[in-house]
């Protein structure tokens, strides 16, 4: 029986601190084979370098994946492509550095990941995620037993159609972006473990991970303002999948919370 643990939107030292701490004895406790994470918010709240996502990596976490900021850190760029075990939205241009998906096999299990960025009030141009979605599940069907699609989006309605649109061809669908956990973690009719939002691994005490004073003061007085990465109340939160070992599909979705004493 095979176990994935996906883990939401990663949010500066906080976050990265948590996964170190807590990780190692989650992932022996539950007997969990691979780890997924969202990395996009590890640098200072905004994007994500090579040297942080090789401490990521030395953590547990087996593949990170990115979404709108993933270019936000200077010269990622030029570093993503020695990263195999990251990979940038699948649907940004092909011109584009960087991976579309990641296969990753361990225990037996062949498992193909990758992230499509929603388009409603999203900043960077992206195709179609539906669309892209269709054609890589076509590229994918020989070389992966279970497919794990992120859908980084803003909207509930774009991340829950998608969830639907692609019941049965994977076996989690999940949502990020909005740093928020959605209480709607179910396995779909056709064997597709849905959650919209896998909520942020971070400091809770924020506002999506940033400083609460900085936040309100930019919504009361519309000033430019630098928002710091908040301190207290750090959970790691997600989703652990069980897959079915006949076909791949998911037995169950519980969403995940571990919270520092």
């Amino acid at each position: 029986m095979h176990k994935i643990l996906f883990i939401g939107d990663i949010v500066g030292r906080p976050g990265r601190t948590i996964i170190k701490d807590k990780l190692p004895a989650f992932k022996e406790e539950h007997g969990v084979t691979i780890v997924v994470a969202n990395a996009e918010n590890s640098a200072g709240g905004s994007g994500l370098t090579k040297k942080l996502a090789e401490e990521l990596f030395s953590y547990g976490i087996d593949v990170i994946t990115l979404g709108d900021h993933v270019w936000d850190q200077r010269g990622f760029d030029e570093d993503i492509d020695s990263l195999d075990y990251v990979c940038r939205p699948a649907n940004l241009p092909d011109n584009n550095p960087g991976k579309s998906f990641v296969i990753i096999e361990k225990e037996g299990l062949r498992l193909g990941i990758f992230t499509v960025l929603g388009r409603n009030f999203m900043p960077l141009k992206a195709t179609c995620p539906f669309t892209t979605s269709g054609a890589l599940l076509e590229e994918l069907k020989d070389q992966a037993d279970a497919l794990l699609i992120e859908v980084h989006a803003e909207t509930t309605s774009e991340k829950v159609a998608l969830g639907w649109f692609l019941d049965g061809k994977a076996s989690l669908v999940v949502g990020t972006h909005t740093h928020i956990p959605t209480a709607d973690a179910r396995v779909l009719p056709q064997g597709t473990a849905y959650m919209t939002d896998a909520g942020m691994t971070g400091p809770y005490a924020s506002v999506l991970g940033r400083k609460t004073d900085a936040i309100i003061e930019r919504f009361t007085t519309g000033m430019p303002k630098r928002f710091p990465v908040a301190e207290d109340d750090v959970r790691l939160c997600g989703c652990l999948v069980t897959l079915k070992d006949n076909n791949f599909h998911a037995e169950s979705i519980e969403p995940i919370c571990i919270m520092n004493p």
